[in-house]
């Protein structure tokens, strides 16, 4: 009787683990088309994949990774219906569930950085912009962290940064009747140091976000271009007229520099296109 008892339940895990493996199997097939359906652009049809791999190997990362960036290709920045807001939710719950797993897996902590920027996007009030900007740096400095050679997670710091303290520099010089051309710094003393203590720190940080990404790229023609845009928020926040013309004359240095090097990089892919022919 125990020996049947024995034979019974090894031939229960052997049916258990073939059904185990039929179940792998059928996973990676649904993945492989899902893949297919996500590289022609039918991302509905991906997404029923991903969902049906996921449910047969609940403990297939790639699978789950795949999920949620197909909710994430659909998602669309500014539209505000409920299918659209749908989709954002599922894709950062996809990749909340990847982080459990993997909490250093770039693509899920990359891609949540992007969907929050994204979400910041659009017309909206001006507290949830700032809610969703501040919920993209918090994953893109996680990002930097993981992952310290990235310079996409330094310039995306630097971009928030600018993001952040823009609207409301501009909102301020509307307000005394200042013209977006006009010289600055902020006329209104009181005003412009409330603006100072509020904004300058996130103005210094950007710029020393910036400044790692050159220095991971030094050709990083885009870094350089926030760098000047941030020079110009520093500008218009500084004590006086002369302050305000040496923050300028550093912003438009960067500009120039970007536009060099730019030309260089051109000059370069141009050359090389010259020796393939």
């Amino acid at each position: 009787m125990k020996k049947a008892n024995v034979k019974l339940v090894a031939g229960v895990a052997v049916l258990a683990l073939f059904a185990t493996g039929c179940e792998k199997l059928r996973a990676r097939d649904h993945l492989n088309k899902g893949v297919q359906a996500f590289k022609t652009a039918k991302y509905t049809q991906a997404v029923d994949h991903f969902k049906e791999a996921v449910q047969l190997d609940p403990e297939f990362p790639t699978a789950r990774l795949y999920l949620a960036t197909a909710y994430m290709s659909q998602y669309i920045p500014g539209a505000e219906s409920p299918e659209n807001q749908q989709n954002a939710q599922a894709a950062e719950q996809e990749f909340l569930k990847v982080l459990e797993k993997d909490s250093k897996n770039t693509v899920a902590i990359s891609s949540l950085a992007s969907l929050h920027y994204n979400q910041a996007q659009g017309n909206q009030p001006m507290e949830q912009k700032m809610k969703k900007l501040d919920e993209a740096k918090e994953w893109y400095t996680k990002l930097g962290e993981v992952e310290p050679t990235n310079k996409e997670a330094f310039y995306s710091l630097g971009v928030i940064a600018w993001a952040k303290a823009y609207p409301e520099r501009m909102a301020a010089r509307a307000k005394l009747g200042m013209k977006p051309e006009d010289p600055g710094p902020v006329k209104d003393a009181k005003l412009r140091e409330e603006l100072k203590a509020k904004w300058g720190p996130v103005v210094d940080e950007g710029i020393k976000n910036l400044e790692k990404a050159l220095q991971i790229d030094p050709e990083y023609d885009d870094a350089m271009a926030y760098i000047n845009l941030l020079y110009r928020e520093r500008a218009d926040l500084s004590e006086n007229a002369e302050a305000y013309k040496q923050h300028s004359q550093t912003a438009d240095n960067w500009v120039q520099k970007s536009l060099e090097t730019k030309k260089i990089k051109a000059d370069r892919v141009a050359k090389k296109g010259n020796v393939a022919e």
